[in-house]
């Protein structure tokens, strides 16, 4: 996980704002996702 994003993450959770929990879970999921993607165009299938 970026740290950028663990620091938005651990401030909201400090707050307890639900909203913006989601939201960083959405984008971490995205982005998590993307990676995860990515990755697979690279390997090659024998």
């Amino acid at each position: 996980m970026p740290k950028w994003l663990s620091n938005q993450m651990m401030r909201a959770f400090l707050k307890r704002d639900r909203r913006q929990i989601r939201l960083l879970n959405d984008c971490w999921f995205f982005y998590y996702n993307r990676r995860e993607a990515g990755s697979e165009l690279g390997k090659t299938e024998s």
